[in-house]
């Protein structure tokens, strides 16, 4: 496996995985649709040691299996038998991209000084636990912290080489945002959304009728309490058993219809703002539920999603940019596909 693959995939931190447009969200653009696209060349089942060289350095089997195994965890599940073909020669062709720019960073001699080195290693370790976890993480990914240091150096190198290159080429100006909001309305409308607090008591799965009656007995005690006038958020941070949004209060922020259960969902939309219901029971338990604010459907404003949408625009252009700079490289190297 390349040290490069290791880290994008392993804590994602690699410069150039900050060019990621935003994904769709009733606050962000979503990309749009892709043309259909010709199918894929068959990958055989039984891959060669090598599948592609790039300027004669080598993209072996472990290195591409890898990368896959690694989509197919971000995934949860593996990549579906019709797709195989599809999905194989995408992360093939993102491997020879990314060997081509190492490979063109390094001819450039681009220089990155060790102090960003450190302070980056350093913002990776932060996104774990525990020094042990971040440990764990690199044997896992049979990556030594030598080899993460060379990931991350690789990184910068690729930054730094796609900004001298680029350049200006993906800016976006106003016009360009306003045009896209203006030709996209579908990605802007937001449905009718409650924002809403809940206190759980959760019922294990197949509980009997005088462990329901406990729980139930227990929210009660706690709903008794809402309506004498104790604070919602405290008392949610007491005794909520949702790990999610206990330690917030409760708070579960704004959601639109499908997003809950049924029992909740209909609870939640019927209560008029500031109003605590009665218990609601769904499969995980008693709720007492707070709406805080309800709005209704609507058209986003553009300066609402000014700043999200010129990212993500910015984001666009860098990654067409990247990819004609990529095709540039590849015509003036030597790439082998061998499957």
């Amino acid at each position: 496996m390349t040290r490069a693959l290791s880290l994008i995939v392993a804590v994602a931190l690699v410069a150039c995985s900050r060019s990621t447009p935003a994904v769709a969200s009733s606050e962000s653009p979503a990309q749009t649709p892709p043309p259909a696209e010709a199918a894929a060349k068959p990958v055989p089942a039984q891959l060669p040691e090598v599948v592609a060289r790039v300027n004669g350095e080598a993209i072996s089997k472990n290195e591409l299996e890898t990368a896959v195994g690694e989509l197919e965890a971000q995934a949860g599940r593996p990549v579906p038998s019709e797709q195989r073909d599809r999905v194989v020669r995408g992360v093939l062709d993102r491997l020879v991209a990314y060997k081509l720019l190492v490979q063109e960073s390094t001819a450039r001699k681009i220089a990155v000084p060790d102090a960003e080195i450190d302070a980056r290693v350093a913002e990776i370790r932060s996104q774990f636990p525990s020094e042990q976890a971040f440990t764990t993480t690199l044997e896992q990914r049979k990556l030594t912290l030598a080899g993460l240091r060379a990931d991350v150096r690789e990184g910068f190198q690729i930054d730094k080489l796609l900004e001298a290159e680029l350049g200006g080429t993906t800016a976006v100006t106003p016009e360009e945002v306003s045009d896209f909001y203006a030709k996209n309305p579908s990605e802007f409308q937001q449905s009718e959304r409650v924002r809403a607090s809940h206190i759980l008591i959760r019922l294990p799965d197949g509980a009997d009728a005088a462990t329901k009656e406990q729980a139930r007995g227990r929210a009660a005690e706690i709903l008794n309490d809402v309506k004498a006038g104790k604070d919602f958020a405290a008392l949610a941070k007491e005794h909520s058993q949702d790990p999610g949004s206990g330690p917030n209060g409760g708070d579960l922020g704004a959601f639109e219809r499908g997003q809950m259960v049924g029992a909740f969902e209909q609870a939640a939309f019927s209560l008029p703002p500031g109003q605590t219901s009665e218990l609601v029971e769904t499969q995980f338990g008693f709720h007492i539920i707070k709406v805080a604010e309800k709005q209704a459907a609507r058209t986003i404003p553009l300066d609402d999603v000014r700043t999200q949408l010129e990212q993500f625009l910015q984001g666009r252009n860098r990654e067409r940019a990247t990819q004609v700079f990529v095709e540039t490289l590849k015509t003036r190297g030597k790439v082998e596909i061998l499957i």
